[in-house]
């Protein structure tokens, strides 16, 4: 690592002022986003990335190889101040490694945590926060004794890897518990098996914490899925406020259990009773917060940048109600062609869309390509500006 006159030695770690070198294990959008952000603070940005020209690698410097490619982790290490992950599917050993040759504030504690269900769902209710029942499975008679057990319908998971709906499997009938055990078993890969949530809604809050302790929470998004994939997140959730606080609360508690540093998502579900159930965490920037980009005071990409290097957390004040829709390959042509023209339908509606593209080279069918914030004043009217638009007719 190299010695600047922007370290500061305080109490709990490394403050790194403006000026230094923020390495980013994963050159997606998240770390696009993190280092457009980052750069206004005069952070500068080094990638380690597989795809040549990333998201990430198109505003940064990039070293272009694979994750668990231990000389570009060292030469990363050499070129930066401090490493962050933008994603959570990186070498767990690989960052370990970094850990030791560098500074790798958020560990690879975190990282060996939340990529494992049942090791994320044991360190949640060890925080004293509740999570959906659920059994380990390791053979197909274990799958039928839980599934007895915890009652259809329920969810069949992978203990890691899965994304988007992927790597899982709703079980409403015993016919579908051998097929479906047979299919995600594969190469003796762990399972975990979910309780069905009867949900009201899903929601998530992204908190963030320093190496000092410091912890700030934004208010939470309702998230609503098509096809197992992020649709929108709403802003503010249309949930109680009680409810709202409470999962703030939670949120923050989970990541001072966890000892997090950045960010740290916690998605949870919200029963038609008003309690709370944590569903997954992801320990970095979350489609989820995109909104704080223009609708909150500071975005989630800044703080996770203020938080990395220990800097004080900023305001999460919302500002505006908003509605962040995601662009996905097939949206990504009537996007760009609405954005052309002029939009007297947002301005009827009082919305101001906001558009967002991640530099990705190819455009494919649910391939987050990028997002679209909409401003406005009631989230009535963005919901009605994103109804009306033919963007999302589509899927």
């Amino acid at each position: 690592m190299t010695e600047r006159q922007t370290l500061q030695q305080t109490a709990a770690g490394r403050r790194l002022l403006p000026g230094s070198v923020i390495g980013v294990l994963g050159g997606g959008q998240l770390g696009r986003m993190m280092a457009l952000d980052g750069v206004k603070m005069g952070y500068s940005f080094v990638t380690l990335d597989p795809t040549p020209n990333s998201p990430l690698g198109q505003i940064s410097e990039q070293i272009t190889a694979g994750y668990d490619d231990v000389e570009a982790a060292r030469k990363l290490a050499e070129q930066a101040d401090v490493i962050t992950y933008e994603f959570e599917n990186v070498d767990a050993g690989v960052a370990k490694l970094l850990e030791e040759q560098s500074y790798v504030p958020q560990g690879s504690k975190l990282l060996y945590t939340t990529q494992h269900r049942l090791r994320e769902k044991a360190a949640i209710e060890a925080a004293g926060v509740p999570v959906a029942p659920y059994r380990e499975i390791n053979s197909l008679e274990d799958l039928q004794s839980a599934a007895a057990e915890l009652g259809l319908p329920c969810v069949l998971k992978t203990a890691t890897g899965g994304y988007d709906g992927k790597g899982q499997a709703v079980l409403r009938s015993e016919e579908q518990l051998q097929p479906a055990y047979e299919t995600l078993a594969v190469g003796g890969a762990e399972l975990v098996l979910e309780k069905f949530v009867k949900f009201a809604c899903e929601i998530s809050v992204i908190a963030a914490r320093t190496p000092s302790g410091s912890v700030k929470s934004f208010p939470p998004a309702e998230n609503v899925h098509v096809n197992n994939i992020l649709h929108l997140s709403i802003v503010p959730a249309r949930v109680p406020s009680d409810i709202q606080l409470r999962a703030r609360q939670l949120a923050e508690r989970v990541a001072e259990g966890l000892n997090a540093v950045g960010l740290l998502a916690v998605e949870m579900f919200v029963t038609e009773e008003g309690e709370l159930y944590v569903n997954e965490l992801a320990p970095r920037p979350h489609n989820s917060g995109h909104y704080t980009m223009e609708a909150s005071a500071t975005s989630q990409f800044e703080q996770h940048v203020r938080a990395i290097c220990d800097l004080p957390l900023g305001d999460t004040t919302l500002l505006s109600p908003v509605v962040m829709v995601n662009v996905l390959g097939q949206h990504l042509e009537a996007a760009v062609q609405r954005f052309g023209e002029h939009d007297e339908l947002a301005e009827s509606l009082g919305v101001v869309p906001k558009l967002h593209l991640y530099g990705k080279s190819e455009a494919k069918a649910n391939r987050k390509m990028g997002h679209i914030n909409l401003l406005c004043g009631d989230v009535r009217d963005a919901l009605e500006w994103v109804e009306k638009t033919n963007i999302w007719r589509q899927d």
